[in-house]
């Protein structure tokens, strides 16, 4: 298990970047639960942020990826609108301890 953050770290309804190593990832805190990706666009398998630690649209429904603007629901990851429709951000395995620490399950960890 490789540690990411304490849960505090992400205030809900927000997004923050998370390092595992040399991997970005997304997460994001919405309704109490707690979704996190890898920050590749499946599009063209670019970061999506514009700004550090934005990568929600303008209303804080959907992640936003800020180069050619595609809409992903933050509940499955899944491509709304955009070029890469249909698409999935890949999901990240994680774990929260009793002390609110967030950590990145090892088996799920690829470079």
């Amino acid at each position: 298990m490789i540690p990411l953050c304490h849960i505090d770290a992400i205030e809900e309804g927000g997004s923050k970047e998370l390092r595992d190593g040399e991997q970005s990832l997304i997460a994001v805190r919405k309704n109490g639960q707690l979704y996190v990706y890898l920050n590749r666009c499946p599009h063209r398998g670019i970061a999506l942020e514009w700004q550090p630690d934005q990568f929600l649209d303008y209303e804080r429904q959907f992640i936003q990826c800020s180069t050619h603007g595609a809409l992903f629901r933050i509940e499955n990851g899944l491509c709304i609108q955009g070029p890469c429709i249909g698409c999935s951000l890949q999901s990240v395995s994680i774990r929260i301890d009793d002390s609110g620490q967030l950590w990145r399950d090892r088996d799920n960890h690829s470079h």
